[in-house]
This record gives C-alpha cells, structure tokens and sequence, in this order.
C-alpha cells in the first residue's frame, strides 16, 4: 500500500527549513506522496528514512533510457492521466520496423527512408528517431552488422528476433548506443534477463495480458533488471488502447509496482493510408511510450510527429522565439518592417508568409508571453505601449532608413495612439498572415515608391 503524506511526514525531520524548495515539511511530504519531488531534495533527511521512503519516492512509471549518447530518448515517468493536469514530459518514441534477411541492398534503402522522415515545424526539429531491426532469419552475423549499420546513422534502435543468441550478439556490438531488446516471454524470460545484465540495454517484456506482463516484469526485476517497456500483447486499436490506458490506470493512480514501466504499441498498415496515423495518433494520446508501425511515408510522419509535438507541449508554456528583430530573407536599410508576436506558431507563419513575397524584411517580435496575436490583444500584452516599446529597444531605428512598421490588420484600433506614443508611421496590415504577399507586393511597394 502506497505511504500517505501523513506516514512520509513521520519519517522527515520536520526542521520546516524549506531548503527542500516547499515553505513545510508536511507540504514537502504531499509532494512527495504525489510522486512529484524526490527524496533527495531534502538536505537532512537520514539514510534510514531514505531507504523507507524509497518506494514512496519512486516515480509510478520508470523512467528508461535507451539510445545513442548524443540522441538519448527518454520514455516513461508520467505523473498524470490528462496534460491539464500538470502536463506531459517525455514524447514516445516513433519507428519504422526494418526487415533484416540478409537480402543486399535492402537495409541502407530502408535506414535511407526512416533518415529523410525529418522536418522543421515552428522552430523545431522533428524527426523519426528509432529503427526497429526485425530478423527474419538473417543469422547472429547478418543481424549485428545491420545493427551496426543502423547505430552509425544515430538512430536508436530496436531489435527484434525470437533468438536471444542473436540478440545478444548484435547488442554486444552496439551497446553504447542502449537499442531496445524485443523481447521477454514466459518462455524465454531468464535467458533474456541474462542478456539485458550483460550488455546493460533495455528489455520489452512481452505478455499475452497484462497479468502475464505483471508477472514477468516481476520475475525480472528479482533478476535485477528494471529498465522494461512494456507489451501487452495486445494487437488492433481497441484492445491496444484499453490495455495502454489500463497500464497508466494501475501505475498512477493504484501504485501497482509491476505495471509501473512505459508501454509500446505496434501499428498495422490498414486498409487505408490515414489508417496508421489515425491509430499512432490515438497511442500517441494515449499513452503509449514507443508506437512502431510497419511503414511510413514522409506525409504519414510529418503528421504525426506534429501530433506529438502538440500533445507534448506544456499548454501553460507555449513554443516562443526571441524577442527582438528577426531577418526575413537579406533585408536592407528600404526594407518593409513587420512587427508580430512572439508565439512560435504565430511567427513562422509570418516569416513562411513574407518569405513568399520574395521581399526581404524586417520582423519585430514584441515579448507576449507567447501568446499570439489576437489572445495577446486581449490580455493588454501587445497593444500600442509594447509595440512602441518594442520599436524603440529593439534598434530597429538604426537598421532602416524610414520610420514605417506594418502591424496585423486584427489591432487595427491600436494604430493612431501608437502612431502618437513611436513616431512610426503606422500601415495595417492584413488581418491573415496570408495576405502578406499581397499586400507586400502592393500597398507597401506604393508606400514605399511615395516617399
């Protein structure tokens, strides 16, 4: 049974120094008892009460590690059912499975494929980052080689294959890089348990229901091997999703140490090519740690990994880019000046905009907290005191020879005071950023040409 605040508050010193970061000990407790601080953030707590409170201190969900060093991925340590409640920390992980058979050619073409599934969405890299290896009877040999090929690209891996000998001959060769071993069975748990100590990578455990998982984590944990992602067994959107959201149930909210590791799933091609972003997109939600799908195409990948993004962005801490003057192109001292907010979102959607203009500009990104233009209005965080502020501390002034800044055409009321409080001449601009290139292309060059 999972200790209350009231027992870990015995077990404290009860000093109140707030070292810990809390103003109490009793309010340090709580948070220890909801999983959401470790015991070590207290400076005086005794050895003796560490080793009781260690289960009480242990995350619900473990947190495992596998992956290249300079690409680590982190799975698991959820703390909660749904992002408003706190938010979610560590975004699961996406491969493609390659099929490993010896056949010439057909690896580097596949790793080739899985490598372009890359793309730059608001400022942010998003990739496709684990290659699931799937040895169809390619040999210990063949099956290390493809793992070695695959660990030079920076992918992480997983490595599937029914035999332990040629599991652990491809780990031994890529160790380093902790590629995910598939899998633990009620059939071959104590082998892999041996292979999972000797080359330190992390083990899937593989049930035929939850109670089977639960009794083989178990078994492996008295083993002493502990980094464990769990399957189910389960296969299909339906029975995949209930055991996923069963196993987050069970770790969360009942402590039930034998599911408390991440979950992965397995996607099916379908009958129809949005089939495998549809079902990803469900296991993404909700809650599984990898999701490995047979194939990708670039357009399938680009719209999941948004999904992902989104999910796992902390909703009370939107994507931003820096305030200040940003560069569209290789503006000049002519060049129009646009001024937005600083929502990641809101931006490069400016920037795509004008970039499609063909005319090099000029962007102030007034600080909004990163809230976009319209919300920002509404909260009095980008209104004609910040954007005038926002003008005059950026040094705007120094890089253009005229004084005129185009605002969104949605702040439109805003446009005389500021006019009053900068000195700028001010043009409204579109209320989509879709009519940049339009409006770039007429009203600013007949602006421009005037003076």
């Amino acid at each position: 049974m999972a200790l209350t605040a009231l027992d870990i508050y015995k077990l404290l010193p009860k000093t109140n120094c707030a070292e810990c970061g809390f103003p109490t000990c009793l309010a340090f407790a709580m948070q220890l008892a909801t999983k959401k601080v470790a015991i070590d953030a207290c400076p005086y707590v005794s050895e003796e009460a560490k080793a009781s409170l260690a289960g009480a201190a242990a995350p619900p969900i473990r947190l495992v590690t596998l992956g290249p060093p300079d690409r680590r991925i982190q799975l698991g340590k959820e703390t909660v059912l749904f992002r408003h409640e706190e938010t979610f920390y560590h975004p699961p992980a996406l491969a493609v499975r390659v099929s490993v058979d010896g056949a010439p050619g057909g690896l580097e073409a596949a790793l080739d494929a899985i490598d372009k599934l890359a793309f730059e969405r608001v400022g942010q890299q998003l990739r496709v980052e684990m290659a699931a290896l799937d040895d169809r009877g390619a040999g210990p040999e063949a099956f290390a080689a493809a793992a070695s090929a695959a660990t030079g690209r920076k992918l992480a891996l997983v490595l599937m294959s029914d035999d332990p000998k040629v599991l652990e001959a491809a780990a031994a060769g890529c160790r380093e890089a902790k590629p995910l071993l598939y899998a633990a069975t009620a059939e071959n748990w104590e082998v892999m348990a041996g292979v999972a100590k000797t080359t330190g990578c992390p083990l899937a455990v593989r049930g035929k229901d939850l109670d089977d998982v639960a009794d083989l984590t178990q078994k492996l944990a008295g083993q002493g091997v502990t980094d464990l992602i769990l399957d189910s067994g389960a296969r299909g959107l339906s029975r995949t999703l209930a055991d996923l959201f069963q196993i987050r149930m069970l770790a969360l909210k009942k402590t039930f140490r034998p599911l408390g590791y991440p979950a992965m799933a397995f996607v099916a091609p379908g009958e129809h090519p949005i089939d495998p972003v549809l079902h990803g997109s469900a296991f993404i939600c909700k809650y599984a740690g990898l999701v490995i799908f047979d194939s990708l195409e670039a357009w399938q990948a680009m719209a999941l990994l948004t999904m992902r993004q989104n999910i796992y962005t902390d909703p009370q801490k939107p994507i931003q880019v820096e305030p200040g003057v940003h560069t569209i192109g290789a503006p000049d001292a002519n060049s129009p000046v646009l001024v937005t907010t600083n929502f990641s979102l809101t931006y490069f959607t400016v920037e795509g905009d004008t970039e499609a203009s063909r005319i090099p500009s000029w962007a102030v990104v007034v600080d909004t907290e990163g809230q976009s233009v319209m919300t920002a209005w509404a909260a009095d965080k980008f209104n004609a005191e910040t954007i005038a502020r926002a003008l005059e501390t950026s040094g705007i002034a120094e890089r253009v020879a005229h004084r005129r800044a185009i605002i969104p055409g949605g702040v439109a009321a805003i446009s005389g005071k500021l006019e009053e409080l900068s000195s700028w001449e001010i043009l409204v601009g579109p209320r989509e950023s879709a009519g940049i290139p339009q409006f770039l292309r007429t009203r600013w060059q007949q602006v421009a040409a005037s003076n």
